[in-house]
């Protein structure tokens, strides 16, 4: 609805501002509307295999942002993808061409969502792609099983109330822990429990927010992490230092990530900076702020990054660049930094591709290197392997950070 978007619209002139999470996008006013808009698709175009293609071959050639970085040969790649399609072609036909070019754009935060029936047709013909893990034989840890299974052992005293998705202690008398496992599921979304009950709770979030407006929802997870936040400040505001543990956090919203920073930040402060692919170049760089807090904590801090620290938590990673007190430990984080622009193709299918560059004050970008460490732990890359070597040796995790602590203090 209009009235959840207004809230975040300013108009000035010619100029229109829409504030979504911890951008302040700014759009022109255009003389006349471009003629796809007002005259849309020919009767029949919206199926046709050719047609969703080119919609989304456009869509990449004007936005994606490392065409350069990731030495791309648009012309020649987009001539060879278009050409395994046809008016006729299946959608499973479609769904693949459109997955093996983003693959070969190497694009860390496009997606194409087709529909369910489609991945049921290429389960069906053997035509998906099978992936070989290098731990085979292991059991799979999952993200929030690995980081609960570090909280409980590395906590010396749990302070924890009221949260499975932050969990906060001491790590040694002197050292506070704090264990961020995403940067989104904060919000308060009012899921009916019959929904939960049949799709599970991740899926019912996903489904609720989808109906909001972004910037609202949003401001729902910053509401919801500030609540949090409230009480692991209380509890460790006198710790000699603090550890906040991102190692196995995959992302979620940047506003999340900036509200957590915000307790250890007083005043104002740019700490990144991002720009959007526009036209043949780039717009001129935007810079982000963090609003800090009235009772900030000042001392030392050590975040605790890896191959699976990505997206959401890679801006926290990289805002930490610009504050003095903050150092980094274990490995560079998986440089998925960019922000993607979702579209929706003429057949209905979600799609998503890169067209924003994150960097640090100073303006280097860390897409595909990831955010550097201060001290380095050797995390291996693989995510299954990392997660069992950590889990294989959580004795020997907990020393090693405390030795790396130690070592940068000095």
């Amino acid at each position: 609805p209009f009235d959840e978007l207004a809230g975040s619209l300013e108009v000035g002139g010619d100029t229109l501002q829409l504030k979504k999470g911890v951008i302040t996008y700014t759009f022109s006013r255009m003389d006349k509307l471009p003629v796809p808009c007002v005259s849309g698709p020919a009767e029949g175009e919206l199926q046709n295999p050719l047609y969703n293609f080119e919609v989304f071959a456009t869509t990449v050639k004007e936005h994606y942002a490392f065409m350069d970085l990731n030495q791309v040969e648009w012309d020649s790649l987009y001539r060879a993808q278009r050409a395994k399609l046809t008016e006729h072609s299946e959608d499973t036909t479609l769904c693949l061409t459109i997955e093996q070019t983003l693959e070969l754009l190497n694009d860390n935060h496009a997606y194409l969502e087709a529909e369910d029936s489609v991945y049921k047709a290429l389960e069906d013909g053997n035509q998906g792609v099978q992936s070989d893990s290098m731990e085979e034989g292991l059991p799979e840890i999952g993200d929030f099983q690995i980081a609960d299974r570090v909280a409980a052992h590395h906590l010396e005293e749990d302070f924890t109330e009221d949260s499975w998705l932050i969990k906060w202690g001491r790590l040694t008398n002197e050292i506070g822990y704090i264990q961020v496992k995403t940067m989104w599921l904060y919000a308060d979304l009012e899921i009916p429990e019959e929904r939960i009950n049949e799709v599970g709770y991740v899926d019912a979030y996903v489904d609720t927010f989808h109906k909001l407006y972004e910037g609202a929802y949003i401001r729902k997870e910053v509401e919801g992490v500030r609540e949090i936040m409230d009480r692991v400040m209380e509890d460790l505001s006198q710790m000699d230092a603090i550890v906040i543990d991102i190692r196995f956090n995959g992302g979620g919203q940047d506003a999340v990530s900036f509200e957590i920073l915000s307790r250890f930040l007083s005043g104002s402060q740019q700490v990144a900076v991002q720009k959007l692919r526009y036209k043949d170049g780039f717009t001129p760089p935007l810079p982000l702020y963090i609003q800090g807090a009235e009772n900030a904590y000042t001392g030392p801090v050590f975040v605790l990054t890896s191959p699976q620290t990505g997206s959401a938590a890679e801006a926290f990673a990289i805002a930490t660049l610009a504050m003095p007190h903050v150092r980094r430990i274990g490995s560079a984080t998986s440089g998925a930094m960019s922000t993607a622009l979702e579209k929706r193709l003429p057949n209905g299918w979600a799609f998503s591709i890169s067209n924003e560059v994150y960097m640090d004050i100073e303006g280097k970008a860390y897409e595909n290197k990831g955010i550097p460490v201060d001290y380095e732990l050797g995390y291996h890359p693989d995510r299954q392997a990392f997660f069992h070597e950590v889990v294989g040796d959580l004795k020997g995790d907990k020393e090693e950070i405390l030795k790396a602590i130690r070592s940068l203090e000095d």
